[in-house]
């Protein structure tokens, strides 16, 4: 395939963006979106120029780094992530353009990588369980319903690539933290710091510069991990019950 790529480059935090077409030749359907960047890169670095920066680690859809719009949708046509994405989701001869992230709790490093620490900052704020459990049979000895368990099980997907931040009109990162305090608060362990875990959180998360939730939706129609909508929920009920209890 012929693909015509407009990347939009930033030399640095303060430089100025500007998009850049290339065209790259011999792109297989086989290829993975990350790969066909490689082949993009390989080919700059043979010219001289400056490669594409943009983030990968696992490429396997489990670590959260990858992340890039991709005509306009985050990670692009498929509901995956960007590393899982191949060039059979496009044909010959398309024009595709990507882009980082865009939110201002999000600041571009470089290109397509922009900073994703203050989600770092959300869960060192409260996402955890410090409470000692003991050993690892002590802990498994505490029984689970299986409803909390799988409920806990499908919000712990979450990998905080940070598509709910880059899809919602208002840069919220509301799913990511309900699916953390979703996960750790349906836990016998978490109980403890339930209530300061959903308040402390959220104050990071306002202090972070994320935008409010209107309860749009699109952060859950391209989560790559399918962390359902209703994770917001339950943490509005965990902050409802901490607010009332702590007047």
């Amino acid at each position: 395939m012929k693909i015509t790529l407009k990347v939009m480059r930033q030399a640095g935090p303060h430089a100025e963006p500007r998009l850049v077409a290339y065209e790259l030749l011999g792109v297989t359907e086989d290829m993975s979106f990350l790969e066909m960047l490689d082949v993009l890169n390989e080919e700059l670095t043979a010219r001289g120029e400056d490669p594409v920066a943009f983030d990968s680690d696992c490429r396997e859809g489990i670590c959260g780094m990858c992340g890039i719009m991709i005509n306009g949708q985050a990670h692009g046509p498929e509901r995956t992530t960007t590393c899982q994405l191949h060039m059979r989701s496009f044909k010959d001869g398309d024009t595709i353009t990507l882009e980082p992230w865009r939110a201002s709790a999000f600041p571009v490093i470089k290109d397509l990588v922009v900073d994703r620490s203050a989600f770092d900052r959300i869960i060192q704020a409260g996402g955890y369980i410090s409470v000692n459990t003991g050993a690892a049979p002590d802990a498994h000895a505490t029984p689970v319903p299986k409803e909390n368990a799988d409920r806990a099980f499908e919000a712990a997907a979450c990998i905080g690539c940070g598509a709910c931040v880059a899809a919602c009109p208002n840069a919220s990162s509301m799913l990511f933290t309900a699916a953390k305090v979703t996960h750790l608060g349906l836990l016998p362990q978490g109980q403890p710091e339930r209530e300061a875990r959903v308040v402390n959180m959220l104050q990071q998360q306002d202090a972070e510069g994320f935008g409010g939730c209107t309860n749009i939706g699109e952060c859950a129609a391209v989560c790559p991990k399918e962390i359902p909508l209703d994770v917001i929920s339950t943490l509005n009920a965990d902050l409802g019950h901490a607010l009332v209890r702590n007047k």
